[in-house]
């Protein structure tokens, strides 16, 4: 088994132009299969709003919820670097809830950091969060969680403005010592602008080629979720297609009577159905 890659490892691989592998989990079968398969980070993202529990957005996510799927993925993933996202309005109040909820998933969850989404307006938070220890990543361009805000999830930095905007962010998030950061949709001369720009390893969620790594959603990644997909995902797999067809094909057996054979049926032990009928009085 690999060595557990750690923040030194990712700023390494930065500078040696090793690209680093990222992927969402949200459960224990999903974090074994990525351990297996290699990947060097995994986020346990406040998506599973959307890819575990059905809602329209990540919004209505609660601390709760993103402590109990941190720990199974750390069950299923022992060995890889896990980050825990800060969902929504867990750290935009007052500075020592911001730090007492990141706490949380170090304490109860065995994470080996956290996420949050902003750039200037969450600096303050993202510095007493690193004050107190916890290793940060920021996450600036498309910030599902205040996507109202930008006019839903659409890409950010297309315009010189814009970039422009994106790029203070990013610098803010590293002033106030995150030790890495994601950008989420925005053009690829804009990734590799902000890339070049900071000394941080930079991953991209949509934000090109240029970066220090990539993320994808997994259930976008697997074919599994399927109300909608953005325009960066590449679909790896066809889960929902294999699935449904295995569901259609075990029904249909039901119905049919071809399921289940002898061969799924446990048999008693030999003589002992003649003594349960007398029991039975049969």
């Amino acid at each position: 088994m690999a060595r557990k890659k750690m923040i030194h490892d990712f700023q390494r691989m930065k500078r040696d132009q090793d690209q680093i592998t990222f992927l969402t989990a949200y459960d224990f079968p999903t974090a074994t299969f990525a351990e297996a398969a290699g990947l060097d980070m995994l986020l346990v993202g406040d998506s599973l709003g959307m890819c575990v529990y059905g809602y329209h957005s990540t919004v209505p996510v609660v601390m709760d919820q993103m402590i109990w799927h941190s720990q199974a993925v750390r069950q299923g993933a022992p060995n890889t670097f896990v980050i825990g996202d800060m969902p929504f309005m867990s750290y935009q109040g007052a500075i020592f809830g911001a730090v007492e909820n990141a706490a949380r998933f170090l304490k109860e969850a065995e994470c080996d950091a956290v996420k949050l989404e902003g750039g200037v307006r969450v600096a303050e938070r993202i510095r007493a969060i690193v004050e107190a220890g916890i290793v940060v990543m920021g996450h600036v361009g498309l910030t599902p969680q205040s996507s109202g805000q930008l006019g839903g999830h659409k890409a950010q930095g297309r315009t010189a403005a814009s970039a422009r905007a994106v790029v203070e962010d990013a610098r803010a998030v590293q002033a106030a010592g995150a030790q890495m950061i994601l950008l989420e949709a925005v053009p690829p001369e804009v990734g590799a602008f902000i890339t070049r720009e900071l000394d941080i390893p930079v991953l991209s969620i949509g934000a090109g080629p240029d970066c220090d790594g990539q993320l994808l959603i997994v259930s976008d990644m697997i074919g599994q979720f399927q109300a909608f997909t953005p325009k960066f995902v590449k679909k790896y797999a066809d889960v929902a297609g294999v699935v449904t067809e295995a569901m259609k094909a075990y029904a249909a057996e039901v119905r049919g009577g071809q399921f289940p054979t002898d061969e799924h049926c446990y048999r008693m032990i030999e003589g002992e159905e003649e003594k349960f009928l007398q029991l039975m009085g049969r």
